[in-house]
């Protein structure tokens, strides 16, 4: 079944150094290229492309009739999905700030009950795998679980070039077996979790913290 899946950059990033500059770019451009291939609908979701408040401000602090329009054809976007790929450099062991302030725009209603994939990239040789760690608990938070499967690309310059397919030096059929371990697992949760949506029972989901943080307070 063909799916709907954003492909979120974790950069905001355009000068050097270090070099290259939009390094992220290339690796979200080869998950959209590779999920296309599948047969699935992949949009690329930049944060450079979105006008966003300074201070940090929420869509749902905004009236609706206040809202930014970006910012709600964003949210359209996140809710009609079907699944996620998180694309993220590391920073301090941790996932990009520019990831985390983008996806916490939104509340965790519009992702839940979806899956995601994680992907994490560096200049260097570790490819960002600790990232990764973190980001499978704020992921979990926001109800879109990662799959089991995760993408780690080490010297990601070196392996992709700026259109976000492979150098002529790499085995793209290795790389392609690679990442599609973890889009399988995606596709597969993401179409259990559609056909159940579609069922009598589908949107009988289970409450999520929508009203208030204490909501999840014990008794």
């Amino acid at each position: 079944m063909a799916l709907k899946i954003l492909v979120f950059l974790g950069s905001v990033r355009t000068r050097t150094p270090p070099a290259p500059a939009r390094l992220g770019e290339r690796v979200a451009r080869c998950c959209v290229a590779l999920l296309e291939e599948s047969g699935h609908e992949a949009v690329l979701i930049d944060p450079l492309d979105y006008a966003l408040a300074d201070p940090f401000k929420p869509l749902f602090s905004y009236a609706q009739r206040n809202a930014p329009p970006d910012l709600l054809n964003l949210a359209q976007q996140i809710e009609a999905a079907d699944g996620y790929v998180m694309v993220s450099p590391e920073y301090n062991h941790s996932m990009s700030p520019a990831l985390a302030n983008l996806l916490n725009h939104f509340g965790s209603s519009l992702y839940s009950y979806k899956p995601s994939v994680i992907a994490t990239y560096s200049a260097g040789q570790w490819g960002g795998v600790r990232a990764a760690v973190n980001m499978r608990t704020f992921l979990s938070e926001l109800g879109c679980l990662p799959v089991s499967a995760m993408i780690h690309v080490p010297r990601a310059q070196e392996v992709l070039n700026e259109g976000g397919g492979y150098a002529s030096n790499q085995d793209a059929r290795e790389w392609d077996v690679y990442l599609g371990r973890a889009f399988e697992q995606l596709a597969w949760w993401a179409n259990a979790a559609r056909r159940y949506h579609e069922c009598e029972d589908g949107e009988k989901r289970p409450g999520a913290f929508t009203c208030s943080p204490s909501q999840r307070n014990a008794p």
